[in-house]
């Protein structure tokens, strides 16, 4: 991970500015969207500048921006942008010529000419007779350019629209106000086909530049539902890119590079059909939608310690506040922006402020949430019958927990709170003889820790502020070298500081003397030109890592 970001640093072009966060952002963006492999902790070295530089010119390519292969303003700008959640990769965009069609077919269409769809709920934002005419007038754009008809129906639908939030099952979590907007589903791709999602977290709204345009979203969404991928020509509707709102949604047309997509699918309309501008629906459109409210901040996961972390089915959860931030077995961040609690978890008070301790029961795999004096017990995402429950139900004798996990050595709970710790036998339902007992006992950390995890392979981390320290095995002691920065080591954030940790968690920053960082030529001049910041950066990790 290390050399990416000394290759990642050589993308950075004078005149450009770039913060350490934005090239922290762009390898996450790049990944996600489909430009760059997954990420793998123990190849990630072996990325060339080459090949970093190809899948930036491929992202400015579909993006419609100068192909320099660099890290600049512009590109920077266009990554931070609301988008699709859909990965770009599946464009395939072809060599530059004369004409600008980049339309790009999925490969799987509807086998009938009439659809049905079903709105299944409404934004807070937008009433739901407005959200429903918005809808209905978004699918009448495709219809009028093909021999495509909609009906709206009860029953089951071929077209799902629907408004979730975070994490909701389908591989593709939203991110909460900016970020990822909606997706959609390919006609006859597996059970979801059709689905049409939109984050509902988003302060939407149509024909105004306040909020986001539902209507033009929508229209993206129902390409994607009817079998066309993102497309590269500059007025698309399928661009990936929000790009504001589209006007009035009764008089806007498609342009032509979806007109030809779409015809390529479904056929041209037929002779004398001329469809009305707006679907008949309950209630008329007013001229535009409302102003809605200001955004709200979430956490920066790179400058605050948490509440609680756990390790859940083998996964690390960093909670703050109301939001939690995943990590997956494999070490990896799933997305930069965090979660939001109650889209994820159903049960737990809207009005709670913050989490104390999370941890996974080990004879039930049932999930424990702590807070204050009380807890609850969910079984994966749904909350158990009776809770929440006093905390004294555990025997503590104590005002709250700082820290919970279940020691992989003796599948113990532990309980923390400042100076005790208590050992807890979930089978009996008993804290063991002869407990609290000093936190000491766990020589090198100190007090009122934040929380703890016990990993797969044995080995324990305490965390506490923003750093940690690693317990090694069944040992009590901490290794040597800590403690570490958690946001360099779990939260991929860029390095801040006067020393780079040499210990990372396994598969992270493990260091040989053979990696090299190279494009292939010897001119350094070719490699592209480092700022100051970066040099000294680059110089310094050269040194740690042989």
């Amino acid at each position: 991970m290390l050399a990416v970001w000394l290759l990642w640093g050589s993308l950075v072009i004078t005149g450009g500015n770039p913060s350490a966060r934005d090239i922290s952002k762009g390898l996450d963006w790049l990944t996600r969207y489909g430009y760059l492999p997954p990420p793998d902790p123990f190849s990630a070295r072996q990325q060339t500048l080459e090949g970093l530089r190809e899948a930036v010119k491929t992202m400015q390519r579909v993006a419609g921006l100068p192909e320099t292969g660099e890290l600049d303003d512009a590109t920077v700008h266009m990554m931070n942008k609301p988008r699709c959640s859909l990965p770009d990769i599946i464009m395939r965009p072809e060599r530059r010529s004369r004409r600008n069609k980049r339309y790009a077919l999925s490969g799987s269409v509807w086998d009938k000419k009439l659809l049905s769809w079903r709105l299944e709920n409404s934004p807070s934002t937008l009433p739901h007779d407005v959200t429903r005419t918005l809808v209905s007038t978004a699918l009448a754009v495709w219809s009028q350019e093909t021999q495509l008809r909609f009906r709206e129906t009860q029953d089951k639908p071929d077209i799902h629209v629907g408004f979730v939030a975070g994490s909701h099952g389908d591989g593709y979590p939203f991110d909460g106000q900016g970020g990822t907007l909606g997706h959609a589903f390919f006609p006859g791709v597996g059970e979801r086909a059709g689905e049409t999602h939109m984050d509902a977290d988003e302060s939407w709204s149509y024909n105004t530049e306040d909020g986001t345009d539902l209507f033009a979203v929508a229209v993206h969404e129902f390409g994607h539902s009817l079998g066309l991928y993102h497309s590269s020509s500059e007025n698309s509707i399928m661009k990936p890119y929000y790009q504001g709102t589209v006007g009035d949604p009764s008089k806007y047309r498609l342009p032509p590079d979806d007109v030809e997509g779409i015809q390529i699918l479904y056929g041209r309309p037929d002779s004398g059909y001329r469809p009305p501008a707006v679907t008949p629906t309950r209630r008329a459109l007013p001229p535009r939608g409302p102003t809605p409210g200001p955004r709200l901040p979430f956490p920066d996961r790179c400058s605050t310690n948490f509440d609680a972390i756990a390790n859940i089915r083998g996964e690390v959860f960093f909670f703050k506040n109301r939001y939690f931030w995943r990590v997956q077995s494999s070490r990896q961040l799933v997305s930069l922006n965090p979660a939001h609690l109650n889209r994820f978890w159903l049960g737990l008070p809207p009005d709670l402020p913050k989490l104390d301790a999370v941890y996974e029961r080990t004879n039930d795999s049932k999930i424990v949430f702590i807070a204050g004096n009380s807890y609850w017990v969910f079984k994966d995402t749904l909350v158990e019958p009776g809770y929440p429950r006093p905390l004294s139900d555990f025997g503590l004798n104590t005002d709250g927990v700082d820290a919970a996990f279940v020691w992989k050595h003796n599948g113990k709970t532990y309980f923390f709170r400042k100076k005790l710790f208590w050992r807890f036998d979930e089978k009996r339902g008993q804290i063991d003889s002869g407990y609290p007992k000093d936190s000491s006992l766990w020589e090198g950390v100190p007090p009122d820790i934040d929380d703890i995890i016990s990993w797969e392979n044995g080995d324990t981390y305490f965390f506490k502020g923003m750093q940690y320290w690693k317990f090694q095995g069944g040992n009590v002691a901490a290794e040597p070298g800590y403690p570490q920065s958690t946001a360099l080591n779990w939260m991929y954030c860029p390095f801040e500081g006067p020393t780079i940790p040499t210990n990372a968690p396994e598969g992270r920053g493990q260091r040989d003397c053979s990696c090299t960082c190279t494009d292939g030529r010897n001119s350094a001049t070719q490699i592209g030109i480092l700022g100051a910041a970066w040099l000294a950066f680059a110089f310094h990790l050269l040194l740690l890592l042989c």
